[in-house]
Order: C-alpha cells, then structure tokens, then sequence
C-alpha cells in the first residue's frame, strides 16, 4: 500500500467526521436526556481518523463488508480507548441506555460518512478530479448536517417546550427532555387547553378557508394570464413578462402603511374579505412566473389541432393545456397555499377582531406575559405541521412543477 495525497485526504475526512458526530450527537444526548453531556471531541476525530484509516488500507475493490465491519469496530474501540471510556464526558453507569444509543448512532453515522466519502478513493496519488470529489463530498454532507441542524433544533425546542408545565418550564426552561413519570397525557394538557381555551379550532378552519381561497382565486387569474403571455401575441407582451415579479422589489412593509389606509376607508380592515383580496395580489405574479415557464415548453401544435377540431381558445385551455399542465398547477397550488398560511404581517396589521384571527394573528396572540410559554409553543407546532404535512405529502408535485418549463421540448 502506498501512503500519499489519498490516503492523507481519507485520514482528514475521518476525523472530520468524527469530530462532527461527537458535537452533534453529544448536544442530542443533552437535549433528548437532560444531562450536562461534554463531548470528547478529540477522541471522536481520532477514532474517526481509525476508522478512516482501516477503510483506505485497502484499495477500493478490496473494501469488503469485512473490511466495513473492522472499520467501523476500530471507531468503536478507539473513541471508548481515547476517552478513558466517557466518550460523552458522563460515567458509563449514567444514563447507559442513552449512552449506549448516543455512542452506536456516532459509531455507524461516521462509519456510513466514510464509506460514502471514500467509496473509491485511492490511498496513492490522486488526481486533481478525484481528490475534488472527496471535497465536494465531504463538504455536502456538511450542507446536509448543518441545514438538517438548522432546521430540526428549534422544532425540537420548540416540542419539547409545548409538552412542559409551568413549573417544569420555570424551574429548568433549558431541560429539553422528556418526562415521562407522569405519564402520556400530562404531555398533551396544552394542546389540549389550547383547543378549548383559546380557541385555535376555530383559527384552524379560517386559515384553511383563507389559504384555500386564495389558491382558486390565484390560479383563476394566474393560468389565463400566463398562458396569454406564452402564447398570445399583443402589444407589450414581452415588457409585461419580464415585469412580472416587479411587485417583489417593493417591501411588504412598504406596501401595509398605504393599504392600512384605504382599507380603513373602504371599510375592508379586520375583515376576511380584506386578506383575501391582498394574498391574491401577492401571490397572483409568482404564479405568473412559474406558469408562463411551463406552458412555453408545451407543443403549440396539439393546441394548434385543437383549434383545427373546433374548440376554442377556453377549450384548449381546459382540455388540452391544463391536463398537461398538472404537476404545475399543483406545485403553484401548494405554493401559493403556503405563503398564505404562513403569512403575518397583513393579518397582523388588518386584524383586530379575535373572532377572525387568522393561526399565524392567533399565535402572537399568545405572545403575553399573562400566558403560560408552552401555549404559545404549541400554537406554533399546530401552525407547522399540517402544513408540513401537506409539503411532504405534495413534494413531488413541487420539484417536478419547479423544474418544468426550465428546459423547452
């Protein structure tokens, strides 16, 4: 075996990924058990830099489940060695359940990051395109780790807060662990309070009434428009297509002080009627956008022969356009569904009245001195997840209606 660039480079991947595991999986430890965990970040990146080591002896068709497994046994032995067997900085007869679930996910996490950083990376010399591969490797898997951490950590906080009491927040509002002594219901009390008490049912259904309405009002503007300025020819077609998202370039908090007045006069403030005539304004130019993209890089011909068969203009539309056109009207329709459920500032500055309080009005609302923090922390998991649930659930539609229309033919 020759030790060179490639070797030193899978040497350096192991301990970076060591190193990174303990930190990740040692606050983890902290966040899920309540302990003061300290990470050995030092013998995590040594024993990564074993495992790593172990991987790259061979060269790549000789990395067989054999060597895997020695790889990721020398993880294993080397963190709890180096450590003097407190890898987390707690007695192993402290929370060994824990520990032992900690230590397992840093051991197969690092040993899963290594197989697929240096798959077939070779211990000798390396290209300059082979060593590029490892980086940009390496430096992905940073991007998944630190957005995953980005993303995930304050969901966590803020379930975790929601399912508290007030005299656990109060004596320990850093204790981010799971009380289970009590048993299963206690956890849901605020929820369930929340319901009852504050009355998120009712934000529930009117969110969903608003957001709903705001996707039929948005797609009956947004699909004539757009199909009028990919296929249509009139005066200014092109300046109208490219100006399309001007709206954008404006500050929303620009537009609230002019719009507070005139709805005050028109006596469109603290009404329902009010949001929805300014969500469809906002979001009526992104589904512009994203649409006219898609219906260019549809055959004109088969609208061209449905003409020739007798339909009209509306006809093609409804019966040849939209049918093809499915996976982006639906990723418009999740979309502009989003920003409407999400969105804060006009509802805040156009509702006063608690009877019509939208569930992003309806959880500032908590936001008071006067009201326990788990309520407010729970309101706001009940405003994430169906939506959550709803991206999940039309994730494909999205990406296919994202990257459709970017590439003609």
């Amino acid at each position: 075996m020759t030790i060179g660039v490639g070797y030193i480079a899978g040497l350096v991947s192991g301990a970076l990924w060591g190193a990174i595991a303990m930190i990740v999986f040692g606050v983890t430890l902290t966040l899920a058990s309540g302990a003061a965990a300290t990470p050995a970040v030092t013998a995590g990146a040594i024993a990564g830099l074993l495992s790593a080591a172990v991987l790259m002896y061979r060269p790549p068709e000789g990395r067989t489940s054999g060597v895997a497994i020695a790889s990721a046994a020398a993880m294993l032995v080397g963190l709890v060695l180096v450590s003097f067997a407190q890898p987390f900085g707690l007695p192993l007869s402290q929370l060994p359940a824990w520990q032992g679930i900690a230590l397992i996910a840093v051991v197969g996490c690092v040993w899963a990051a290594n197989r697929l950083c240096l798959q077939d990376a070779r211990s000798g010399r390396l290209t300059r395109y082979d060593f590029e591969v490892i980086v940009v490797r390496v430096l992905k898997g940073l991007g998944f780790i630190i957005f995953t951490i980005i993303v995930a950590l304050p969901f966590y906080v803020m379930v975790m807060t929601s399912i508290k009491s007030q005299q656990f927040l109060i004596a320990n509002p850093l204790d981010f662990s799971v009380d289970l002594s009590q048993g299963i219901g206690p956890l849901f009390d605020s929820y369930v309070r929340l319901f009852e008490e504050f009355r998120f049912g009712r934000y529930l259904l009117i969110s969903a009434y608003v957001s709903v309405s705001t996707v039929v009002l948005t797609l009956l503007f947004a699909i004539p428009g757009a199909y009028a300025v990919a296929r249509l020819r009139f005066p200014a077609r092109t300046v109208l297509s490219r100006s399309i998202l001007l709206i954008y370039m404006v500050p929303a908090i620009v537009l609230v002080i002019p719009l507070y007045s005139v709805f005050s006069q028109l006596q469109l403030r603290d009404t329902l009627l009010g949001l929805m005539i300014v969500y469809p304004a906002t979001t009526i130019p992104v589904a512009l956008y994203m649409l006219q993209g898609y219906f260019r890089g549809l055959p004109a011909e088969l609208e061209e022969a449905g003409l020739m068969d007798g339909c009209t203009r509306l006809g093609v539309i409804l019966r040849i356009t939209l049918p093809l056109s499915l996976p982006a009207v639906a990723s418009v329709a999740l979309y502009v569904f989003m920003i409407a459920w999400n969105e804060f500032l006009f509802a805040f500055m156009f509702l006063d009245n608690p009877d019509i309080f939208t569930l992003s009005r309806g959880v500032v609302s908590l936001d008071s001195s006067e009201v326990p923090r788990q309520f407010l922390m729970a309101g706001s998991v009940v405003a994430t997840v169906p939506v959550l649930i709803i991206f999940l659930w039309f994730e494909r539609f999205l990406v296919q209606g994202l990257t459709a229309g970017s590439v003609k033919g």
